[in-house]
């Protein structure tokens, strides 16, 4: 047995603690600039079943992405230790060895030499247009994946974030049948799933997250409002940008700030990190506004970086920030006092 930085007593794994795992999307984001615009260049006279257009692009950086090391990764800045579980493929050394470098444990994530990682491959304009296309590679094998196979117990949380259709059905339902809490994210794959998957995941779920968009697709799709949701799941988390986010419990709605950024410089990546710091909170023993608040704040960090996986920071330093921004003794001490235990474990 061991004693890990969310305070809970769990069985040793490996030499590593292991109580969140974090299932879904592992890609690369490839982002290139168009100095021009689309619209000068789509002939309005031709039909649309003839459009053959090629831009030369100025720029083009590639980024470590997906919505489950995103996660991930945010986790483990904030002093976890989470397993990350999904498929690449044989591009994937170079983004193993940065997230085991910043504290991910990747040993649940598989490998495929065939195929490539999944990737997103976006092109933008001068005005912000966007022609973007996403690439399953790896991603489409995750349902041959499976939480039994992983022989840690016990999983205090699991993560079932945007990833292959099946592999999220999966997931849920040996969450279910394992009585294993889990978080139920949508993200993008909301087009993809059923509206049977929909009811599928928010039933039983501990806590569903999503954006204002995602909750009226959801909310159109299933005819359940925020009541209705928190019936079948304990708690609806809707996310709001600037306008912070609002935690719906059986008990109380909660309406949580966001934090200024210093500067905004890339969106990407905001929402995952919210998720992280929440995580965070709550295994620290936090009540729901506190945790919300250290969500705030991670995704903030993110806000004013380039690319989902550009910020770094120290607890410490995480610790001194949320200070200034919340008048919340209890959490700031919280965080203090794991990271004395950190600090103790290292030495």
């Amino acid at each position: 047995m061991c004693f890990c930085s969310s305070g809970i007593w769990i069985l040793k794994f490996g030499g590593v603690c292991v109580n969140i795992v974090v299932t879904g999307s592992i890609a690369y984001d490839y982002i290139m600039s168009f100095p021009g615009y689309f619209k000068e260049h789509v002939l309005s006279d031709k039909a649309a079943d003839s459009i053959n257009l090629s831009f030369l692009v100025d720029r083009m950086v590639r980024r470590r992405g997906g919505v489950a090391s995103n996660i991930a990764y945010s986790l483990a800045l904030l002093g976890e230790r989470p397993l990350l579980m999904g498929s690449v493929g044989q591009d994937f050394g170079d983004y193993r060895a940065w997230l085991e470098s910043h504290g991910v444990d990747t040993s649940a994530v598989r490998q495929y030499d065939d195929v490539f990682t999944a990737s997103y491959f976006c092109n933008i304009d001068k005005a912000h247009n966007q022609i973007a296309s996403f690439y399953n590679g790896a991603m489409a094998r995750a349902g041959e994946m499976s939480l039994y196979d992983l022989g840690v117990e016990p999983i205090d949380l699991v993560v079932v974030s945007p990833n292959d259709p099946e592999a999220m059905r999966r997931y849920i339902r040996e969450c279910k049948a394992m009585g294993i809490p889990y978080l139920y994210d949508v993200s993008w794959q909301i087009v993809r799933l059923t509206d049977d998957d929909l009811r599928e995941g928010i039933t039983g779920a501990h806590i569903v997250v999503v954006n204002e968009y995602e909750f009226e697709m959801i909310r159109n799709r299933t005819n359940w409002n925020e009541g209705d949701i928190v019936e079948r799941a304990e708690t609806l988390i809707v996310t709001m940008g600037e306008r912070g986010s609002t935690i719906h419990t059986r008990e109380e709605h909660i309406q949580v700030p966001a934090v200024k950024p210093v500067r905004e410089v890339d969106p990407i990546g905001v929402g995952d990190a919210y998720r992280a710091g929440l995580l965070k909170g709550r295994a620290l023993g936090l009540s729901w506004e506190s945790a919300g608040c250290i969500g705030g704040l991670a995704a903030t960090y993110v806000l004013e970086s380039d690319g989902p996986q550009g910020h770094y920071y120290t607890l410490p330093e995480f610790a001194r920030r949320f200070q200034r921004h919340f008048d919340d003794p209890a959490a700031f001490e919280r965080l203090l006092q794991f990271t004395a235990q950190d600090l103790v474990r290292e030495s």
